[in-house]
């Protein structure tokens, strides 16, 4: 049966897309040892067009992760390492004088920081102090900066991605849950396998590790970003996506494990988070209509920092993954 989609876009276009994202996954494997499902989130990610928040400890690759994710879509790759020193300029830009070489009149030049690149990493963003974080709020969501009364656009893409360490808190400046929203993904990188683990000291301690090869340019990802918004999916799975983020709500939720375990569930943004990543899912698993399957993959990774655990839940060791099975076991489609 011939979809929507199909009838709207160039069936060989969509083939062709479709290997690119194939390719680029390739591509970042072979930089990046193990870590399948990072890597699928972290492209999922970059094709809905959000941002992400990648959490793990010290050593695990976060940001040759990201490297090689610009490395191999031919993007310019910025990072900032974020320290309790670090100014709001820093991120943005500033203004300075200069002095016309003909005329000798003085003007002020608007001089771009960091944040104007397409692949931003943003190491270790919960070390500086809000205002520094919040910085990055308009740029994340409006696609500018605005300084000194003037709107500056930002490249197209544009992909913030931000790291964070789970261990070392002391000294730390936890995300507000406002700037929490702003990230499409939050995604947990874990250790390796033993064998992954013994085949990345092997590499880096041989001849190292080379850089990722390109993939895709910047027109078809593009491409790739509109054609997930034109991926179809059902009224019902719609409908499911909705009940799924309300019934994270203690005050609406008939799911024990939610009333008894949060304290503040996801809002609506949630919501179009879930639909969205899921649409880049089933792109890249080839389908081009979401699935049930789709939706329950992409539950963690969007929900993972929109739902807050209260105190019970951390004294009784209950983690968020624990709550959203819950959730998934007891929410029903139709």
């Amino acid at each position: 049966m011939q979809s929507n989609v199909q009838a709207s876009w160039n069936e060989q276009e969509i083939s062709d897309l479709s290997g690119k994202v194939h390719a680029l996954t390739e591509s970042m494997s072979q930089v990046i040892i193990g870590q399948k499902d990072v890597i699928e989130s972290l492209v999922i990610c970059l094709l809905a067009g959000g941002h992400a928040l990648v959490e793990g400890v010290p050593g695990l690759g976060k940001t040759l992760l990201v490297k090689s994710l610009a490395q191999a879509t031919d993007l310019e790759f910025r990072r900032v390492q974020f320290t309790p020193d670090l100014m709001p300029s820093d991120i943005v830009g500033t203004e300075i004088l200069e002095e016309d070489t003909t005329t000798r009149q003085r003007v002020f030049r608007f001089q771009k920081g960091p944040v104007f690149t397409q692949v931003l990493l943003a190491d270790e963003i919960n070390r500086a102090p809000p205002k520094t974080q919040s910085a990055l709020l308009e740029a994340m969501q409006e696609r500018c900066v605005t300084f000194a009364g003037h709107t500056h656009r930002l490249p197209k893409p544009f992909f913030v991605l931000a790291t964070q360490n789970p261990i070392e808190q002391a000294g730390t400046y936890p995300l507000p849950e406002a700037q929490l929203d702003r990230f499409l993904l939050r995604i947990d990188v874990g250790y390796p396998s033993e064998d992954e683990e013994m085949l990345m000291v092997e590499r880096t301690t041989h001849a190292g590790i080379g850089d990722a090869v390109s993939a895709m340019d910047v027109a078809s990802l593009l491409r790739l970003q509109a054609l997930v918004r034109d991926i179809e999916v059902g009224e019902h799975l719609v409908r499911y996506a909705t009940r799924l983020i309300r019934a994270t709500r203690p005050q609406l939720t008939q799911v024990e494990s939610v009333r008894k375990h949060v304290g503040w569930g996801a809002g609506p943004r949630a919501g179009q988070a879930l639909v969205l990543a899921s649409k880049a899912r089933a792109l890249m698993h080839g389908r081009l209509a979401v699935t049930r399957e789709d939706m329950a993959a992409m539950l963690l990774p969007v929900l993972a920092h929109r739902v807050l655990r209260n105190f019970e839940a951390e004294a009784d060791g209950v983690a968020i993954a624990d709550i959203l099975q819950a959730l998934r076991e007891q929410i029903k489609i139709d």
